[in-house]
């Protein structure tokens, strides 16, 4: 009878520690932080839009910041965007590429922020 109260006895250590274990191990990295407090990260911007901590919008593009693109890099984007013969292609002393183009036959200005957002003016 000794020996099954033993064995018991070593199985419920057994079971125990591997629960206190399980509890005390770290979550995946990819796993969130249990809310505390209200998110005030900043939502992600839409293409068309500039978002502030709150997620109310602030500005639309472009937005003015430090542009890392170059000008073959900004032609390429504007393109992909739907523009065709992008020419006069200048960043201005807002770090926004400005330039002309044509979409759907029209001549028309464009503009690509730091973001990679294309904007039609």
């Amino acid at each position: 009878m000794s020996t099954l109260r033993v064995g018991m006895a070593a199985l419920a250590i057994a079971f125990s520690s591997g629960f206190a274990v399980a509890q005390t191990t770290t979550p995946p990295a990819d796993t969130p932080p249990a809310a505390t407090s209200p998110d005030t990260t900043a939502a992600p911007a839409k293409p068309d839009t500039a978002m502030n901590k709150t997620g109310t919008e602030t500005q639309k593009p472009p937005l003015a910041g430090a542009n890392s693109f170059t000008e073959g890099q900004a032609r390429d984007r504007i393109a992909k965007a739907g523009f065709e013969d992008v020419q006069q292609l200048k960043k201005d002393d807002q770090g926004i590429w400005r330039g002309q183009a044509k979409k759907a036959g029209q001549q028309v200005s464009v503009a690509l922020d730091y973001r990679g957002n294309v904007v039609q003016q």
